[in-house]
């Protein structure tokens, strides 16, 4: 098979599944901007030792200290980061 008919058919085969279920587009879709706003909170956190430890302390208090608003699995995913 040539390396068109392999492509070609790869599409037919992508073209005859299912349409993604909404939440993983959705997710899809947020990822990138709740992965910058976590790299933006770590960075922060490199920088300041004070900030630091109080997330290690109490991450929900130290986040709703700064006014940022995380979902429960972006919170588990900050508190993974910071103990790396």
């Amino acid at each position: 098979m040539t390396d068109e008919a392999s492509i070609e058919r790869l599409g037919e085969l992508l073209r005859a599944l299912p349409p993604a279920p909404q939440g993983w587009v959705t997710a899809a879709q947020e990822l990138p901007l709740a992965r910058a706003e976590l790299d933006e909170i770590v960075a922060r956190a490199e920088a300041d030792a004070e900030f630091r430890a109080a997330l290690v302390a109490d991450l929900e208090a130290a986040l709703a200290a700064a006014g940022v608003e995380l979902e429960p699995r972006q919170a588990e995913a900050l508190r993974r980061r910071l103990q790396a």
